[in-house]
């Protein structure tokens, strides 16, 4: 396939999809074209990006490439599509960090780390797709065992689980509008002004919960 016009194909693939691509899927949808030579377009695509100080950015994040626009035009974009940047609470947020760094864990194990009933914090982060149930843990009760979904990867925009960073900088970049606003088909992380979310703010008191506790799923199975 001509230079120019694998160029063009992976620009109109990127802008299009509203996930992170593959290679392995970006090279399905090319069939035939090598995928060494699709990374090399590519990665040329995101220096001439940066280079040119365009208005979008290539990145690698999640184990994909995804078409994002430039950090510091985020303030105007918020303006036009009149949304805010989704921020964790603070249990959600101190929840997500003990199962990111300690997966896979049980809820039983995260409530011995906090201190406190962890249900409702979990339940929270299931819906946004930050974690995952992994299995369950081989010992008496088989309780759920979690861990981060892909979803965790593309919001705080890593490439992979080795990337995570030091924990002070994990909650400095959780905490960062800036860095949540980044991405421009980022939506599904974003909440529509006036919408009344329990997850937009941090909350006052750090024990509190997003939610009310559930009984717990985690039954013995028979």
């Amino acid at each position: 396939m001509e230079k120019n016009r694998l160029r063009s194909i992976l620009e109109s693939l990127l802008f299009i999809s509203g996930e992170p691509l593959s290679l392995e899927r970006i090279a399905q949808i090319l069939e035939g074209v090598e995928k060494k030579l699709i990374r090399e377009t590519i990665q040329g695509l995101a220096q001439e990006y940066a280079e040119k100080e365009q208005g979008l950015r290539i990145a690698e994040v999640a184990g994909g490439y995804q078409l994002e626009s430039a950090k510091e035009n985020a303030e105007y974009i918020a303006r036009l599509i009149k949304t805010r940047p989704l921020r964790l609470t603070r249990p959600s947020l101190e929840t997500l960090a003990i199962i990111a760094y300690r997966q896979p864990i049980t809820r039983l194990e995260v409530d011995q780390i906090r201190g406190v009933d962890s249900s409702g914090v979990i339940k929270t982060l299931l819906e946004y797709g930050f974690i995952q149930i992994m299995g369950r843990k081989d010992v008496p009760g088989r309780p759920l065992i979690y861990g981060t979904a892909r979803r965790f990867l593309e919001f705080f925009r890593l490439k992979s689980l080795s990337d995570l960073p030091g924990l002070e900088d994990f909650y400095a970049q959780a905490e960062s509008a800036g860095a949540l606003e980044q991405n421009l088909f980022g939506s599904q992380y974003q909440e529509k002004e006036g919408v009344d979310s329990q997850n937009l703010e941090p909350d006052s008191k750090e024990t509190s919960e997003p939610n009310p506790p559930e009984p717990d799923s985690e039954e013995p199975e028979k």
